[in-house]
C-alpha cells in the first residue's frame, strides 16, 4: 500500500458554500483512509468522485487532464481547486503512476504525437490515434501500467466494451498480485465494481463511507432490469 490517508484541510479553506467545497462529500470529508490496493469510487454525477480523484492526482503531480508526471500540456479547466486544499499521507511514498481521465484522453494522445521519440513503446508501438478508443486504453493498460505505481482512473469503462472491461479486470488483478500497485477508480461499471475484495467508497448521501458491492444502485438498478427488463421499460416509458 502507498497512499494510506486523505485528508481535508478544513481551516485552509475560503469558504464551503464555494464548489467544490459546497459539495456535501467533500463538505464532510475531514479524514479518509485507504487500506486496499484497489479502491471504486461511487456516485451519481455531481457527488464529488471525480473531484477529488483528480484532486488527488494534483497532489501526485500528475497533468490533472491526464498522464504522469513528466506529460506536460495545457487543456482548458485542467486545474484542481480541491488539490490545493488536501494533504495525502503515504507509505512508502511514490512518485511513479498515471492519471486516466477518460474525457480528455484524445488530447492526452495527441500530447504523445508531439514528444514521443521511441516509437510508442510505452503503448505497444503504435500511435494511439491509430487505434479505436477501446484498443488505445488497452495499450495504456497493458503496457504503460508496471512497475511500482499508484493508477488513479477516471471512468475508464467508457472505451471499453464489456468484454474488455473484463480484460481490465485481468490486468488490474496481474498487476496487484505483484504486489506493488495500488488503484483508485472511479466508475460507473458494475462489471469493474465486480473485482474481488476491493473496497467500494460511495459519494452519495453526502459523505463517502464503505458500501457493499450488491448494495450500490450500479448492481441493484443493472440487476433489475437485466432480470424484468420488460416490465421495466414499459413502466419507464408508459404515458401517464
Amino acid at each position: 500500500m502507498f497512499l494510506k490517508r486523505i485528508a481535508l484541510l478544513e481551516e485552509e479553506i475560503p469558504s464551503f458554500g464555494r464548489y467544490p467545497f459546497s459539495i456535501p462529500s467533500i463538505k464532510n470529508l475531514k479524514k479518509l483512509n485507504l487500506e486496499n490496493p484497489v479502491t471504486f469510487f461511487v456516485g451519481e454525477n455531481g457527488s464529488g468522485k471525480s473531484t477529488l480523484l483528480e484532486a488527488i492526482a494534483d497532489r501526485c503531480d500528475f497533468n490533472t487532464a491526464g498522464g504522469g508526471r513528466n506529460n506536460t500540456y495545457d487543456v482548458y479547466a485542467s486545474e484542481s481547486v480541491l488539490g490545493k486544499h488536501i494533504r495525502l499521507s503515504w507509505l512508502p511514498k511514490v512518485t511513479n503512476g498515471f492519471f486516466l481521465r477518460a474525457e480528455s484522453f484524445y488530447s492526452f494522445a495527441t500530447h504523445l504525437e508531439e514528444v514521443d521519440e521511441s516509437g510508442f513503446k510505452d503503448y505497444g508501438g503504435r500511435s494511439l490515434h491509430e487505434q479505436s478508443h477501446g484498443e488505445s486504453f488497452l495499450s495504456l493498460f497493458l503496457n504503460r501500467f508496471k512497475g511500482q505505481a499508484i493508477y488513479l482512473l477516471d471512468e475508464p469503462e467508457a472505451a471499453l466494451s464489456p468484454a474488455r472491461q473484463l480484460t481490465f479486470l485481468r490486468i488490474i488483478h496481474d498487476l496487484v498480485s505483484e504486489g506493488n500497485v495500488q488503484f483508485i477508480i472511479a466508475t460507473h461499471s458494475p462489471i469493474l465494481l465486480g473485482y474481488p475484495n476491493a473496497e467500494i467508497l460511495s459519494f452519495d448521501e453526502g459523505e463517502i463511507s464503505p458500501i457493499d458491492y450488491e448494495k450500490t444502485d450500479h448492481y441493484q438498478i443493472t440487476r433489475y432490469f437485466l432480470e424484468n427488463r420488460k416490465r421495466f421499460l414499459s413502466d419507464l416509458l408508459s404515458e401517464e
